[in-house]
């Protein structure tokens, strides 16, 4: 354990006080409508936007992973990270102006406006239980094991102070204090990651590290290549990287409410492209910042942390940041679990109060939808308290919650990818595939975890059984999935509530959109061609 002093607790308290006092300031203006309250007004710029985007990503599991996997495999692991603004460049270009011109508020209304209602009930309840079980319950318990680990502060007592924190603001002042928190946070949460970044390679030089090159040579030169075909022990290669991570990073960023809802709230569909774009370029720091101090603390720490891999971030922070420093590093932990828990909640509130009592009383008045999105917010927050200490070991949580979303993340892309390319898709194509895809890929899911075969322990997975590491599998289930919807929208001979207006002529996006866009493609290029 190690002591925190004075002015770190009072850096630590004037951060929280003033992130609370921050969000109940911006959001007292726009909370007295529900288009306020769950979409600040639509008012948000691109700025805000796309720093809020990447806040409501970063978590603390972010933090931890990804300096474990720099210190494992190295930078390879950045492709998590990189391929996420081509990703972005997809919201921007195929998914906004859809959602901006529909006139939704969330996007299971969506799927209601393409398909039918039966879409957007099941996809409610997918985002609903994914939004309290994983983005808010996974975030809670991976931030208070760090705090522990590093403070020796109690689970359960830091999950408390941040679920009051959090809750406060975000129930009170809806996406309007959720957005402008997160745009601080985004600041916050760089600088403490670019410190201990800082100072690691201050230290190099106590190691007798005095160049580049023979920083690669102490690394070990694979640790700094962005393409490897064998990512070391974990079994992945490069194109299993990128497929899978394709197809969860289009349903994460493309089409979860948690994130999607700040593109939702924006002044305009060319502010809404720009925002995305913007956070297509923040996604390139966390590796240099965030995986980079793994492979820093390879070379530094390398037999103190030993076979424990998953204390490099907590021992860098220990051996590395002097008193006061520290305040800001746990400002910054903060940052990440709080953003992400506000994200998540706010996305919830919305579509209880839109997906589920919204259907049920279309004419609901505005103070009683607010007053159902508040209740549904600080019920969450107490289930997820309750639920996240149950978690266990943190050690398994980055690479579980990726397969938990594994599970349906592939039928819901196939629903809205191909629902918004092509006309042919039907409503019974899209529920039957949203339903049996994620049953199957669930099933397959138990086998692997609790069912092993012929004596084979995670028989799907191991090199021994099939093979087909849970990356494979996620794109291996969205061709299952895009088969299914192909296959029943072609033999479908049911009433199709398509209207003809739903594709939108498409017009020339802003000079801007276009220009940022390319100059975003041209830096991941080089990106690529320098860490090749």
């Amino acid at each position: 354990m190690n002591e925190i002093s004075t002015i770190d607790i009072v850096i630590t308290g004037v951060y929280l006080t003033g992130v609370v006092a921050l969000g109940l300031w911006y959001g007292r203006k726009k909370n007295t409508t529900s288009e306020g309250y769950f979409l600040a007004g639509k008012s948000l710029t691109w700025s805000v936007i796309g720093a809020s985007l990447f806040a409501s990503n970063i978590s603390t599991v972010h933090l931890v992973g990804l300096s474990e996997s720099g210190f494992i495999d190295g930078i390879v692991w950045g492709n998590f990270e990189w391929f996420s603004a081509f990703e972005l460049l997809l919201l921007a270009f195929l998914f906004i102006p859809f959602y901006i011109r529909s006139g939704i508020s969330t996007l299971p209304e969506f799927l209601e406006k393409r398909y039918d209602q039966r879409s957007r009930v099941v996809l409610a309840i997918f985002s609903i239980l994914a939004a309290l079980f994983m983005h808010i319950g996974v975030s809670f318990y991976a931030g208070a094991v760090v705090f522990e680990k590093i403070f020796g502060l109690d689970i359960f007592f830091s999950i408390i102070v941040i679920a009051i924190a959090t809750g406060i603001y975000t129930i009170i002042g809806g996406l309007t204090s959720v957005v402008v928190t997160e745009t601080v946070q985004t600041v916050i949460l760089i600088l403490g990651a670019l410190i201990i970044t800082i100072l690691a390679i201050l230290e190099l030089p106590e190691q007798g590290i005095n160049t580049y090159t023979a920083f690669k040579e102490a690394a070990d030169p694979d640790r700094l290549k962005a393409i490897s075909f064998d990512s070391g022990q974990k079994g992945f290669t490069f194109f299993d990287m990128l497929f899978g991570h394709l197809v969860l990073g289009i349903w994460y960023w493309c089409t979860d409410q948690t994130i999607v809802q700040r593109v939702l709230g924006a002044r305009s569909e060319t502010q809404a492209r720009l925002g995305a774009i913007f956070a297509g370029f923040l996604k390139i720091l966390p590796v240099f910042i965030m995986v980079v101090p793994g492979v820093l603390a390879f070379v530094l720490f390398r037999n103190q942390i030993g076979e424990d891999t998953k204390s490099v971030l907590p021992v860098m922070i220990v051996n590395l940041l002097p008193a006061g420093l520290k305040g800001i590093m746990i400002a910054a932990l903060l940052a990440a679990v709080m953003s992400s828990v506000a994200a998540a909640l706010n996305s919830c509130s919305t579509l209880v109060a839109y997906d589920v009592f919204g259907r049920m009383a279309p004419e609901m008045a505005d103070g009683r939808k607010i007053l159902i999105g508040r209740l549904t917010g600080g019920l969450v927050l107490v289930l997820a308290v309750i639920w996240s200490p149950f978690l266990g070991d943190l050690g398994g949580i980055f690479e579980l919650i990726n397969q938990m979303f594994s599970i349906f993340a592939p039928s819901i892309v196939a629903v809205f990818f191909w629902g918004v390319l092509l006309k042919r898709g039907t409503a019974n194509a899209s529920f039957w595939t949203l339903l049996l895809g994620s049953v199957f890929a669930l099933i397959v899911f138990v086998i692997e975890k609790y069912l092993p075969v012929n004596g084979i322990a995670n028989f799907i997975s191991s090199p021994k059984g099939l093979g087909l590491n849970w990356l494979r599998q996620t794109y291996l289930f969205f061709i299952f999935s895009t088969l299914m919807y192909f296959t029943i929208s072609l033999f479908d001979r049911s009433p199709q509530f398509l209207k003809d207006d739903f594709y939108l002529n498409t017009k020339r996006s802003d000079q801007r959109v276009r220009l940022f866009s390319l100059i975003l493609m041209v830096v991941m290029i080089l990106i690529y061609i320098i860490f090749f």
